[in-house]
Parts: C-alpha cells; sequence; structure tokens
C-alpha cells in the first residue's frame, strides 16, 4: 500500500504529543511493509531543518517539508471576525504548499492520503482533483471542544468573547469536513463516538500506540517518591493545567508532606513558570531524552482541565511503569480502571488526597504502575494498533468501489 501523510508539523524529530502519535503510524506502517511519504509544514513554532532529519529516515518517508508562517496577525484575526471562516484554518492555506501537494500526486499514484489532524483539510479539494486515493482523516482531538473548554474557564469577557467566535468558526469548519473524508481515524474511542454521532462516514479508534519492548519498566520507587510532569508548555491545556495545579493544590500537598517534591520538564516553559519560586517545586525546561527522565521519577502528574484527544506521555509514563495521576479529561480516551492502573483526581481535594497517599504508602505507585504497563502491552501495543488501521484501510477501500461501481450502474 502507498500512503501519503500531510501534516500540520513534522513527526520528525519527535518530541511532543502531535509528532509523537505521528511517527507511531508512520513507523508502525513502514515495519508492516507499506510505503509512506511525508508532506508536512514547517512553521516557527516548530521549525525542523531538513539536514538534521536522518538520512535513514529520510530515504524510508521521503519526507518535504514547506515553510509556512503560522504566526497569528492582528489584522487579520481582527477581520476574521466579520467572517464565517476559522482563523485556525485559514493560517495553514498556502500555495506554495498546494504546489508541491500537485506535483507529489502527479509523480506517483497513492492508496491513501491521511490528513494529519483538522488542519490539513483545506487540501482535500486538491487531492480529490489529482489523485483517486482514499482520504482518511486522522483526528488527535475533536479540535473545537478544546477551544470551548478554554473559552469556558476563561474570566475574561471581551477573551471569552474572542474564543467563542474562534470555537463557532472552527466548529462549522470541522463538522464539514466530517462529510468530505471518506474515513476517520479518531486518536480515543470517546472521540470516535462523538464523530460517529455526526456522520455516516465510517469511523474507527485508532490510539496512539507503542512498541512496549523499546519502555523498560522500573517499579522500584523511591523511599521518598519524586513526582514529575512533562509536556510541551506552548499547548494551552498543558500550561492552563500546572498553573492550576502549582498556585491552588502545590502548597496543600507540601502542608500535608513536606518532603514532596515535584520536577516539570517540556518545551516552551512560560516566564511565569520559570520566575515562579515555591518550595520543592524544580522547573527543568526541555529535556534530551524524556524516557531517562520519566524513569528517574516516580509518579507523574497530569492536570488537564481541558484537552481532547489521548495524552501520549501519559501512555508513556504507563509503559515505563509508573503511577498517573491525573483528570477526568487527562484520562479521556485511555481504557483505565481507577485505582488499578492510574489514579482520577479531579478536584483540588483529591490531588491533593492522591499524592499524599504516595507519600503515605509509596508501595501503592509500584502496585498501580505494573497494572499499568500490562494495560500498554494488552491495548497499546502499536503493532496491534497498525494492524487495525491497515483492516480499516482496507475496508474503506472496499466500500468506496462498491460506490463507484454502483454509480456506474445507475
Amino acid at each position: 500500500m502507498n500512503i501519503l501523510m500531510l501534516c500540520n508539523k513534522s513527526p520528525y524529530p519527535a518530541s511532543e504529543g502531535g509528532p509523537m502519535a505521528m511517527n507511531s503510524i508512520v513507523t508502525g506502517l513502514l515495519e508492516a511493509g507499506h510505503k509512506v511519504k511525508i508532506l508536512a509544514v514547517n512553521s516557527e513554532k516548530y521549525h525542523i531543518k531538513e539536514k538534521d532529519i536522518p538520512k535513514n529516515y529520510k530515504s524510508k518517508t521521503n519526507i518535504e517539508l514547506i515553510d509556512v508562517d503560522l504566526r497569528i496577525r492582528p489584522l487579520k484575526a481582527f477581520k476574521n471576525l466579520f467572517t464565517d471562516e476559522s482563523y485556525h484554518v485559514e493560517r495553514f492555506i498556502s500555495q506554495q504548499f498546494t504546489n508541491k501537494l500537485i506535483e507529489i500526486l502527479k509523480k506517483d499514484r497513492y492508496d491513501i492520503v491521511q490528513l494529519e489532524m483538522i488542519y490539513m483539510a483545506p487540501y482535500i479539494e486538491t487531492i480529490r482533483q489529482y489523485s483517486d486515493a482514499k482520504i482518511i482523516l486522522r483526528a488527535h482531538n475533536v479540535e473545537h471542544l478544546i477551544w470551548d473548554r478554554i473559552a469556558k474557564e476563561t474570566k475574561f469577557l471581551p477573551k471569552r468573547w474572542y474564543i467563542n467566535h474562534l470555537v463557532r468558526t472552527l466548529k462549522k469548519f470541522e463538522m464539514e469536513t466530517l462529510h468530505k473524508v471518506d474515513g476517520i481515524a479518531a486518536i480515543t474511542y470517546r472521540d470516535a463516538a462523538f464523530f460517529r454521532g455526526e456522520t455516516a462516514v465510517p469511523v474507527i479508534d485508532i490510539p496512539y500506540g507503542v512498541n512496549p519492548q523499546d519502555f523498560t519498566p522500573n517499579y522500584n520507587i523511591k523511599e521518598t517518591p519524586t513526582f514529575y510532569h512533562i509536556g510541551s508548555m506552548n499547548w494551552m491545556p498543558n500550561e492552563e493545567g500546572i498553573k492550576w495545579f502549582v498556585t491552588k493544590i502545590w502548597d496543600k500537598i507540601i502542608k500535608k508532606s513536606p518532603k514532596a517534591s515535584i520536577y516539570l520538564a517540556g518545551r516552551h516553559m512560560p516566564k511565569w513558570l520559570l520566575n515562579m519560586r515555591k518550595d520543592n517545586i524544580y522547573v527543568i525546561g526541555e529535556v534530551p531524552d524524556s524516557k531517562k527522565f520519566i524513569e528517574e521519577h516516580d509518579v507523574a502528574i497530569v492536570p488537564l482541565l481541558s484537552g481532547s484527544g489521548i495524552r501520549i506521555k501519559i501512555i508513556e509514563s504507563m509503559a515505563m511503569g509508573k503511577t498517573v495521576i491525573t483528570t477526568l479529561v487527562g484520562a479521556e480516551g485511555i481504557q483505565y480502571s481507577e485505582y488499578e492502573n492510574i489514579i482520577i483526581a479531579d478536584t483540588a481535594a483529591k490531588m491533593v488526597e492522591a499524592v499524599n497517599r504516595i507519600m503515605r504508602d509509596p508501595n501503592e505507585a509500584s502496585r498501580i504502575g505494573q497494572k499499568a504497563r500490562l494495560l500498554i502491552e494488552e491495548v497499546y501495543d502499536n503493532k496491534k494498533i497498525i494492524d487495525r488501521l491497515l483492516i480499516f484501510y482496507d475496508e474503506i477501500g472496499k466500500t468506496k468501489k462498491d460506490i463507484t461501481y454502483i454509480n456506474n450502474k445507475l
């Protein structure tokens, strides 16, 4: 099978959530013996130099990067208020990207064109014009729901009004796109259920997968456990959640457990966090090896209040045998059993209790971590996930052929 992936950012390096999710599909398809070609947006927020991509990765994927300016332009953002177009999506429309896409589609025939996230949907018309490939939307989130939750949490009324405009226009675009593709591969079963309620287009849930053998679990918890958070802080739900945790929760934890400590890692740490001084909070910033960072600590804290899709760092922490303390939003899409393979703490009081419970009984973290690893092996093994995706591709192909045959007869 020959697959073209259109990506809103480069899958390599897989250093944050979106690229990691894309790269797991890329590597899984390649390992299954299929051809993959990548065409990706290269923006100032996630800028990759082609010379930094390994030759082996280039040769396998024939990856090409197109510079697209995604910076927010105040005048364009203001003018957008008087339209029904999504400003989120408009920024991804590029004539240079379109020209390269046409060149690629003319040069080779593809069985599948996979759109990584809704922001690649403006190119559907071009794909239809130059290819008979089946178009699959790989939905990492229900995008408008992320912004809807953010709007509801925003206290400043003018800002909330503007975000609600973004929500309305993004939702309109997202819902219209669902009917233009041949299939939808959602990243969680909850997102898949949402899409099934909105369209008759075939939908499957294809979660983020890992190769369990690439993660060495460590169930040995320190006598005084250390807590950690890892995630890119330029993703608004991450910053929002950490701000809630360190400003509303941490002092209450320290009051009951003075020896508790938390290490915060990730790209794009905001100034307010770098300048903050609180007992036993250590802001590390970007780390060269996320697995090593996770291995060095004991319990993951993922205090998300908004967002959609699956939390990749939760999956990776569980693969390494770590206990994860998170909210209901953070655990969305994960087939968990509470206090068996994860801890759900949806309020400040529950978060305080969960952390202090681990401080009192570190063996509890070891027990939950072992169950978490077992869940990864049974449900989130990338080979099993790719097998399901390939069956979905095949079924979409048969459906499309049947429709073509019927239309021809009519």
